[in-house]
């Protein structure tokens, strides 16, 4: 039975691409290797991809998740690995490759602090919110003519 089992699994020698022209079919084969059992999937030979590659490989880790099953994926090229990260589905992908230390958030990025010190928590009163309505002081409805206004 075993020996059934060891023929069985796809080695995805013959998907040397990824993208928008095969997703599909390699996105079928995936699915059709994950309802035959196999749960580790070797992408090696994958040489190009674009980022519809992430969208297969979250599908498939869907299908697995759904199955009970744990999907591993394994030599994933550089650029899908790029992609994973871009995309911030890194973790989704490889819950275990990422570890937290206790009490932390998620991995440190330095480019999401520089974002937050730009953002920041507002302060109402720079942007004159929650100011009482008197402290405003009223714009003239024709500023091109002080002298119509009215005191």
């Amino acid at each position: 039975m075993s020996t059934a089992v060891a023929e069985a699994i796809d080695d995805f020698k013959s998907i040397t691409s990824l993208n928008v022209q095969n997703a599909t079919a390699v996105l079928e084969r995936g699915l059709a290797a994950l309802r035959a059992g196999q749960t580790v999937f070797d992408l090696r030979y994958v040489l190009t991809v674009d980022s519809v590659a992430v969208s297969v490989l979250l599908a498939w880790e869907k299908a697995a998740q759904d199955a009970g099953v744990r999907l591993e994926l394994k030599n994933l090229p550089p650029a899908l690995q790029s992609l994973t990260k871009l995309y911030g589905v890194c973790s989704l992908l490889f819950p275990t490759s990422i570890t937290l230390e206790p009490g932390q958030s998620g991995a440190h990025n330095p480019l999401h602090e520089e974002f937050h010190a730009v953002v920041g928590q507002p302060e109402n009163a720079k942007l004159g919110l929650g100011a009482t309505p008197d402290a405003v002081p009223a714009a003239p409805h024709h500023p091109e003519h002080p002298s119509d206004h009215h005191h």
